[in-house]
């Protein structure tokens, strides 16, 4: 639960998410719907995991987003940390190390980058397990462990991680527990052939945007956004759609590991998380159909990938034909 120490800001959440949304879009053309995700895990407080070949606009857009959002006391920015995963990487190297203070004489622990509240991940499948653990449990727990000692992270902390295809050379498929602690797993994917011109055309422009973009919310604004987003409607039939969804997929002949409870709650916060990103303070079943795949996809294990996209597509398709039936809010 969220530290209330004062009144809650009464912020006006439609306005204040689309003017985030258009200035993050004056550097990632193209991408509304990708960008509309991401605000969706930073508000329904999880992480979120990008897949994508590089040089696809990951990175800038995990930067643009911690540009536009203003600090605590006087801090001009949200603090944004970047960790290149590398598989020489070691658990210290995120979470930090104590280090003999020759003044004091004593040893005193010197935080390292997970102590931020935007943190990239860059190609995070090509660490060492022990690496992926201390991510674990920072994603998890919102703390970390260093020796005896157990330290809290940051009130808002969001993780945006990245990942090349597993095919590349050098990557390792990441531990089924902890794609389980990321809300989405979104493909970038390529811009279209006419926003890919505008980019050529005008890159030098895009550059100087990344540098100009307007803080248009805080820190605490953000947080009141989530409160805003935990109180979003939802329609007890589909919070039934949900558990059909994700039962579903521990029975399908396709599916050799379904979906856990804690997919679900994930699901909840996502689809509330969502509707309050598109304006509205109630939860419809586009909703579902928009997010679903995202929310479920990278926790499933499945026994071909022939099977892979039918499975989960006849799954909510089923389920949205039934609330198309209840005509929820008619």
């Amino acid at each position: 639960m969220m530290e209330n120490t004062s009144e809650p800001l009464a912020i006006d959440s439609t306005q204040t998410i689309q003017r985030l949304v258009d200035q993050i879009e004056r550097v990632i053309r193209g991408k509304r719907d990708k960008i509309e995700l991401v605000i969706t895990c930073l508000l329904a407080g999880g992480h979120i995991l990008m897949e994508d070949n590089p040089g696809t606009g990951k990175t800038v857009l995990a930067r643009s987003l911690a540009q536009c959002i203003s600090g605590e006391m006087g801090k001009e920015h949200v603090v944004f940390k970047r960790i290149q995963f590398t598989p020489d990487l070691l658990p210290m190297d995120l979470i930090g190390s104590h280090i003999f203070d020759d003044s004091t004489k004593e040893f005193v622990f010197k935080k390292g980058p997970l102590f931020c509240n935007i943190l990239l991940a860059d190609e995070i499948n090509r660490a060492s397990p022990k690496v992926q653990s201390a991510l674990l449990e920072a994603m998890a727990e919102s703390q970390v462990t260093s020796g005896d000692a157990t330290l809290r992270l940051e009130k808002l902390f969001f993780t945006i991680a990245t990942q090349n295809p597993i095919e590349m050379e050098g990557t390792y498929p990441l531990p089924a527990a902890q794609l389980d602690r990321f809300f989405m797993k979104i493909y970038f994917g390529y811009v279209n052939e006419e926003t890919e011109l505008d980019i050529y055309r005008d890159y030098v422009n895009i550059a100087n945007n990344l540098v100009a973009l307007e803080q248009v919310l805080s820190m605490r604004e953000i947080l009141e956004l989530q409160q805003q987003a935990s109180a979003v409607l939802v329609h007890d039939e589909i919070l039934r759609s949900v558990s059909n969804i994700v039962r579903a997929t521990r029975s399908h002949n396709d599916i050799s590991l379904g979906a856990s409870t804690r997919s679900g709650i994930a699901f909840i916060k996502c689809l509330r998380a969502y509707a309050l990103v598109k304006g509205r303070t109630f939860v419809i079943e586009d909703d579902v159909k928009d997010t679903a795949h995202a929310i479920l996809d990278h926790r499933l294990i499945y026994r071909n990938k022939e099977g892979r996209q039918s499975a989960l597509n006849s799954i909510i398709g089923k389920e949205i034909e039934r609330l198309a039936r209840l005509k929820l809010y008619a």
